[in-house]
């Protein structure tokens, strides 16, 4: 497993071996061993599996109490994946990083408690899944807007048109309304 980081602190970008042949594939997407050898030491508790249709946006999400760590992939389709580091006390508080995930370059993303989350579906289905380091609780649960001009995030979503969020997000905070994390 190759882990890179990237420009936000704690958030690192992860590609699998993968050994494939005409059968198929084969990856080991989570080991404890592996992760640990490179300074993670993690214990995850719930596992999410969510499928949306090209052009749904779902983020940016996080929560102030029983804040989650996220590895999350791709098993079918493309996502756009983004993240906000919300920590108080980070020199890229309100920085942004994003990535392609997808079920062909099977690439990962380690998204540590403190940050904001979310993904822009890419393909006309996608299968997005992730570990998660602690319970959701609804209770605590923020959304950022996703299109909060402070933080530009640069989501690939066609011109002229706009991503189908939920209700939640569309009521999505501003950066500058959003409570920091410590």
């Amino acid at each position: 497993m190759k882990f890179e980081a990237t420009p936000l602190q704690g958030v690192y970008l992860l590609t699998p071996k993968v050994f494939g042949d005409e059968r198929g594939f084969f990856m080991e997407s989570w080991s404890a061993t592996t992760f640990a050898n490179e300074g993670f030491d993690m214990h995850f508790v719930q596992d999410n599996h969510s499928r949306s249709a090209r052009g749904i946006l779902r983020g940016l999400h996080y929560q102030t109490e029983h804040t989650q760590g996220k590895l999350v992939r791709v098993t079918a389709g493309a996502v756009f994946d983004a993240v906000v580091d919300m920590r108080k006390d980070s020199p890229t508080l309100g920085h942004w990083y994003g990535a392609t995930l997808s079920a062909e370059n099977h690439q990962m993303l380690w998204v540590p408690a403190g940050f904001a989350h979310g993904f822009y579906v890419l393909t006309d289905v996608a299968d997005f899944q992730y570990k998660c380091t602690d319970v959701y609780h609804p209770e605590s649960e923020i959304s950022l807007a996703w299109d909060d001009p402070q933080v530009g995030i640069d989501w690939p979503v066609p011109e002229g048109e706009t991503p189908q969020v939920s209700g939640k997000d569309a009521q999505g905070l501003a950066f500058t309304q959003a409570p920091l994390l410590d």
